[in-house]
């Protein structure tokens, strides 16, 4: 039935693709292509999938999986702190923007909408600056590094005037689970 409605909307809107159930697309006329996310680009991040033991500062801070979904558009990570605090996030390519996006949200309500790409080997992504105190714009940025040993370096650091300055939120150390 989402099928059927999807492909009535589509035609009335003349947009001629919809989504299919395999994954990919199909045409009005019922012929199905395979998903686009075969790209290079699409890949740049998969250094952080995998099932891994988070630490900071030498202790515990967690555990994390990120797994490819929507047939490799995508990576989803499921999270769980230390403190049992848990949380996820989406993670992919948009190739049109040619930028990699991440929404992350805890099970507190925090949440982050960052934006960025792959800089010297390492994933950099920011949030757009928001009103902070003073009128001074709060960014935040983390910045994922695959190190020589094959663990990953997490660093989110904020800024509160504009990205001249920037202090350390988290400085975490993922090493894969065996």
């Amino acid at each position: 039935m989402l099928r059927v409605t999807a492909m009535v909307l589509a035609s009335v809107l003349g947009a001629g693709v919809v989504p299919s159930a395999g994954g990919g697309t199909q045409t009005p006329s019922g012929a199905t292509s395979a998903p686009d996310c075969s790209a290079p680009e699409h890949r740049q991040f998969d250094f952080w999938r995998g099932t891994w033991t988070v630490s900071s500062q030498g202790k515990p801070a967690g555990t994390n999986s990120i797994e490819a979904d929507l047939e490799g558009c995508a990576l989803v990570e499921q999270w769980t702190a230390a403190n049992g605090s848990r949380g996820t996030s989406l993670n992919y390519y948009d190739r049109n923007t040619r930028s990699w996006y991440q929404s992350w949200i805890d099970d507190r309500g925090g949440a982050l909408r960052l934006k960025g790409g792959l800089q010297n080997g390492r994933m950099v992504m920011q949030t757009d600056p928001a009103p902070g105190t003073k009128g001074n714009a709060g960014i935040q940025r983390i910045t994922w590094s695959r190190e020589a040993d094959g663990s990953v370096r997490q660093l989110w650091e904020a800024s509160r005037d504009g990205g001249k300055t920037w202090s350390t939120v988290f400085d975490g150390r993922y090493v894969k689970s065996q």
